[in-house]
């Protein structure tokens, strides 16, 4: 792989954004690739927002990618989706948990969830909208809906030459792998080529 490839995981902490990318740079390390990896908690402890930037390829130099340069989006909820959009590249793809997560001020009735979050993200990108929580709910735990998503930016990259599978297993703690393995099947089948 001459070029890179960065890939900007983003949502609400607690769901699961960082496992993910854990779970992304180890496989792509065992692949043999150069891995960076930043991460951005702000106020994720309260529900705020969590971001997460990996890059890879032959070499690379810095976790940091840059606005309208990210291959992909992997929004864990739709707002977060819009809020990060200026970083996805314009033939970039997006792939996004159509999932409402209520920030604290929308909590405390100061302001309204916005409407429109998938319509303004589809009208400018090419975008896999799944509904993340209603598989996992149908795998028996809404815990791996960051998994599912992983599986969902698997298939859009077209990276199923590394053994994700493996990767997940050895990561995640061993009473949740079968639950994680059928996460990241069920969210790779849920995305068109």
């Amino acid at each position: 792989m001459k070029t890179t490839k960065s890939a900007l995981l983003v949502g609400v902490g607690g769901q699961g954004a960082i496992l993910t990318a854990k779970v992304l740079v180890s496989g792509l390390m065992k692949a043999g690739y150069d891995v960076k990896m930043s991460e951005v908690h702000g106020m994720s402890q309260r529900g705020g927002s969590v971001s997460t930037q990996v890059h890879w390829g032959e070499k690379v130099y810095s976790p940091v990618i840059g606005k309208g340069a990210a291959d992909i989006v992997v929004a864990f909820e739709k707002m977060e989706a819009v809020r990060y959009a200026d970083y996805l590249k314009p033939d970039g793809v997006a792939v996004i948990n159509d999932y409402e997560m209520a920030s604290s001020s929308i909590a405390a009735g100061l302001c309204q969830y916005p409407e429109g979050c998938l319509e303004a993200m589809e009208n400018h990108f090419r975008c896999h909208v799944l509904k993340a929580g209603e598989i996992a709910q149908g795998l028996g735990s809404a815990k791996c809906m960051n998994i599912i998503l992983f599986g969902s930016m698997v298939k859009a990259l077209g990276m199923d030459d590394i053994d994700w599978e493996s990767v997940i297993a050895e990561t995640v703690p061993e009473k949740f792998r079968e639950l994680n393995l059928s996460a990241y099947r069920a969210g790779r089948d849920a995305v068109s080529a």
